[in-house]
């Protein structure tokens, strides 16, 4: 037998066979052995392309360059910020990483950045140490400002983004929010009172309901039709992203 032994959408345990022959090539949580790929997680089976993968329904997030974060400011030292990533592994922001101005070298940090800010950073490297380095320069990277912050399971996110952005671009439209999702759970959301407590019920929907088919359309309609008078709320510098 060769082929996918487990259908798209399926939950499967770590050991699980997912498929047989050579046909398919493993992806994230998973593992070959001779002609077989197993599951290494707990989680939904993925198929993209030939590619099968897991997405874990389980675990820790665990940093990597190139994610997006959201970090809380708690300390200050001559060179930057040290940022709480939501995990065990505290990150440093640079002064040279964090604004495109020239800073001066007597010039007060915390008018930049004080402790107990929120940010929404991107990851630029992790060493072998866990050792975490940040950037705020680039698209939708800033220091948070109003809104609301909420906390997910970090391995939810990729079922509350949906398919190249599908599920959270709905229930932007949907509530007339900006909505930022970080790669380690956290949540920004900006909008009217009420487009925020809708936008908010409905990730925590996606959160518990991640491993349900026809998700989508249930979500779509708790939200029903989007704000007639209402936009997005996005400034140049935070441009609306994921």
């Amino acid at each position: 037998m060769t082929g996918l032994v487990q259908q798209e959408r399926n939950v499967v345990v770590p050991g699980e066979v997912l498929a047989e022959g050579m046909d398919y090539l493993p992806g994230d949580n998973t593992y070959r052995e001779q002609d077989k790929i197993y599951a290494k997680a707990l989680g939904l089976v993925n198929v993209n392309n030939r590619v099968v993968k897991i997405t874990s329904l389980a675990g820790p997030y665990l940093p990597r360059a190139g994610d997006k974060i959201i970090g809380k400011v708690v300390d200050i030292t001559m060179s930057g910020w040290r940022i709480e990533t939501g995990t065990a592994y505290q990150a440093m922001l640079m002064v040279r990483d964090a604004t495109m101005r020239f800073i001066r070298k007597e010039e007060d940090l915390t008018k930049i950045l004080d402790i107990g800010d929120y940010v929404v950073v991107k990851i630029t490297n992790v060493t072998s140490q866990m050792l975490i380095d940040l950037t705020m320069k680039g698209p939708g990277l800033h220091k948070v400002s109003g809104g609301r912050l909420m906390k997910i399971n970090a391995q939810k996110v990729p079922r509350v983004i949906g398919k190249q952005g599908s599920m959270i671009t709905l229930i932007k439209e949907r509530t007339g929010c900006q909505i930022t999702v970080g790669q380690n759970g956290r949540v920004w959301l900006r909008g009217t009172a009420e487009g925020e407590m809708k936008a908010t019920v409905a990730i925590k929907m996606i959160e518990e309901q991640s491993h349900l088919e026809g998700l989508t359309d249930k979500i779509g309609k708790f939200l029903g039709e989007a704000p007639k008078f209402e936009k997005p709320v996005t400034t140049p510098q935070e441009g609306g992203e994921q």
